[in-house]
């Protein structure tokens, strides 16, 4: 395949030019001339790219023939190519216990999917989730067991540390292309020229490393083309760029408009350097993503991504995203920061969150309007790596199923903002991490029917251990001061397959569920990987400080409860242990209670514990406390 079709002809006809030419001698006309040196020009400018390798945008399709605008790639360190790191899972609460992790849309799952859910096999048909068996919460002796080494408890690859951002050589995140031949950690700098050339019968190697034609490709598309010594086309790769737009020196930049259609592309990505953006708009307006997994651990597809120790500071911002994996501002690695205030952050598609943490990072937000439609799209998200999240005033809304306000997997404290999930349970802590809220307003609805995890429990905050790979095992840290609480299904607090520190003070918790436990402490089935099924409890440690409670709470026999009522604070309802659904070995000491001075618990009905300490004062309204001893209390 020539370069131009009329390669063939044009050689012809020179051909015949020069032999006129030799036999007219000196007599040749002026016309001759011309037209010999007119054809000798084309046919040099059809053959200048023999043996050569060109880059170039599609700006126009005519059948199998393609216009390109030629440019030139700029490599830089960052996704690189080569294949993803091993995981077990994804990231949310879902995903397949093999790790494999495609993530379904709206099932959840990112690469393990953001919200709880997901099948045990990993394969994530929902939220990113559980890897195999390991790990369970409660071995009988209350302390937290280690976590087994091919149970995926570990980081990806294995060492527990955060893992590196994929690298290699060659044609990008899906290992699509060849050689050196750009990839993920390419731009593209577009030129003057122009090349018009046919792809008749010619394969094209796909940005997902697959091959197709020319009837694959799009406007917008980046190719690199080589062709042989002859002048015909080789080869043909479509490259997946990084970004449309990469700023990798210190600069300050204001009112410019980023945007993106590319498949695996970033609008905007910010690498290594110190940058200050006010009043830009960022729009990821369209480009598939060819890896959730990647999108949602290293910002593949993100609209803004900062990566490589940036530090970027942005105010007065509007970033939308219409592109699954768009997630609206993403900060990666260790000594990336991302200061982002008054600003407007929105997302419609899948696995798309507001503000994304991942690898180490770290992002300082406030006075933001975040919302996400999407499944697997909380408002404020971390996966992978985690890193920590400071939140001051705004509010932050998602409304796709699996899409809670804040998923953690970092330590993430937000102070004095409304935290809303129209259609998923509101907070989400994943092993050993943290959310910390002052003076929030958190409202959840979780559906009982939809989503991957509702079949398994229906809640407002969850807090669990998936052993995707995605957190530490170890103690997860839950503590909210003042502001609201309100569930509108289901439970109000679930724990499972974790340790976990609870903390709860002068908040104001409204339970619209009539059947809902204010606290379930439990076991799951393990279907989704969250430990082994009759021995994955949670172990808490609940204290209520100058705090109301009203609402049931439940603790099964492969669970620990240690409450301390303290600081003045009311219960007003029943504490029971029940069995484990799984038929599990029960543990001792399910419930212990004590109620320090100045603190009441009034009965709603008949209650078993443990122990009970209490310097307090118990309103037993003509039931009873049944202690393991067999002790029955009453008035």
């Amino acid at each position: 395949m020539k370069v131009l079709k009329r390669f063939t002809a044009l050689f012809c006809a020179l051909a015949l030019a020069l032999s006129l030419a030799a036999c007219g001698g000196s007599t040749t006309d002026q016309s001759s001339e011309e037209s010999g040196s007119s054809l000798q020009a084309e046919v040099e400018a059809v053959t200048e790219y023999s043996n050569t390798t060109v880059t170039g945008q599609i700006t126009a399709i005519d059948g199998a023939t393609v216009t390109l605008q030629l440019g030139e790639l700029a490599e830089s360190e960052g996704f690189g190519g080569g294949e993803l790191p091993d995981d077990d899972g994804g990231e949310m609460p879902g995903g397949d216990a093999d790790g494999s992790g495609t993530m379904p849309e709206m099932s959840d799952g990112e690469g393990g999917g953001e919200m709880p859910g997901g099948d045990a096999d990993g394969s994530g048909t929902t939220p990113e989730m559980p890897d195999g068996e390991g790990g369970e919460m409660a071995d009988g002796s209350g302390t937290m067991p280690e976590m087994p080494d091919s149970a995926g408890g570990e980081m990806a690859d294995g060492s527990g540390t955060t893992p590196e951002m994929p690298d290699g050589e060659g044609g990008g995140m899906t290992g699509g292309g060849s050689g050196d031949m750009g990839g993920m950690g390419s731009s593209f700098t577009a030129g003057e020229d122009t090349l018009e050339v046919d792809l008749t019968d010619v394969t094209v190697t796909l940005s997902d490393g697959s091959e197709g034609s020319a009837s694959d490709l799009a406007v917008d598309d980046i190719l690199q083309i080589t062709f042989d010594e002859d002048g015909e086309v080789s080869s043909v790769t479509v490259v997946a760029l990084t970004a449309a737009t990469t700023l990798d020196a210190d600069g300050d930049y204001s009112g410019e408009t980023y945007t993106s259609t590319g498949d695996d592309e970033n609008a905007l990505r910010v690498d290594g350097a110190t940058v200050t953006l006010d009043g830009i708009t960022v729009d990821k307006s369209a480009g598939a993503t060819s890896d959730t997994e990647t999108g949602d651990f290293y910002g593949m597809n993100a609209a803004l991504l900062a990566t490589d120790g940036a530090n970027v500071t942005i105010t007065n911002a509007t970033v939308t995203s219409s592109a699954q994996n768009g997630n609206g501002v993403f900060s990666y690695g260790e000594g990336t920061v991302v200061t982002i205030s008054d600003s407007t952050i929105t997302t419609t598609a899948d696995n798309s969150g507001g503000i994304q943490t991942t690898g180490g990072g770290t992002t300082n937000a406030s006075n933001l309007t975040v919302e996400t439609s999407g499944s697997s799209s909380a408002a404020i998200r971390s996966d992978r790596g985690g890193g920590t999240v400071n939140v001051d005033g705004g509010t932050y809304t998602t409304n796709g199923y699996n899409s809670p306000a804040v998923y953690s997997t970092a330590e993430i404290t937000v102070s004095n903002a409304d935290l809303t999930a129209n259609n998923s349970e509101a907070l989400v802590i994943e092993g050993a991490n943290s959310i910390t809220l002052t003076d929030c307003d958190v409202s959840g609805n979780m559906s009982d029917t939809e989503g991957t995890s509702s079949d398994e429990n229906v809640h407002t905050v969850m807090i669990y251990q998936s052993m995707s790979g995605d957190a530490d095992v170890g103690t997860s840290t839950f503590s909210m001061t003042g502001g609201t609480l309100t569930s509108n299904n289901g439970d109000v607090i679930y724990v499972t397959n974790t340790h976990c520190i609870l903390t709860l003070s002068g908040v104001d918790i409204v339970n619209n569920e009539e059947d809902g436990y204010l606290l379930l402490v439990s076991g799951n089935s393990g279907s989704r990987g969250w430990g082994s099924a009759g021995s994955n409890g949670a172990q808490v440690e609940f204290t209520a400080d100058g705090q109301t409670l009203e609402g049931d709470i439940a603790v099964d026999t492969v669970s620990t409860l240690d409450i301390t009522l303290t600081g003045g604070s009311i219960l007003t309802g029943t504490i029971n242990i029940v069995e484990n659904d799984e038929g599990g070995d029960a543990v001792e000491d399910n419930a212990v209670v004590t109620i320090d001075e100045g603190c009441t618990w009034t009965l709603t009905g008949d209650c078993t514990i443990t122990s009970l300490t209490n310097n307090g004062t118990i309103n037993y309204n003509g039931y009873t406390i049944t202690l393991a001893d067999g002790t029955v209390l009453s008035e």
